[in-house]
């Protein structure tokens, strides 16, 4: 089954996940010992992300690290973008309505 990123962070432990190593590449046990949960269940949510390709593994010597794919990121950003327009389009015409409702108060 390929996974895309939208699966990815729909998890909230690999959203977390995300947001530690995106400040610095981490092997399987550094993650687990932040979470109420088994290395297992922290490797699989490892196997999920590097399915869609939102983390890369370094080997240095016997460890495995963990590293954030920023590009795949940049995708969700992408996305985001198109919505955050739409979004601040709307939020500009409801403080322009607001403005109008308080002139029209104050005229009262």
């Amino acid at each position: 089954m390929r996974r895309d990123v939208f699966q990815a962070i729909a998890d909230p432990t690999r959203r977390a996940i995300i947001a530690l190593i995106a400040v610095q590449a981490m092997t399987p046990n550094a993650l687990a010992a932040h979470f109420d949960t088994t290395r297992q269940a922290v490797s699989k949510h490892l196997r999920v992300l590097t399915e869609c390709e939102m983390v890369k593994q370094d080997q240095q010597g016997r460890e495995i690290y963990y590293r954030l794919e920023i590009e795949k990121m940049k995708e969700i950003d992408k996305w985001l973008e198109q919505y955050r327009e739409i979004w601040e389009a709307r939020y500009g015409q409801l403080d322009e309505l607001l403005s109008t409702i308080k002139k029209e108060k104050k005229e009262k």
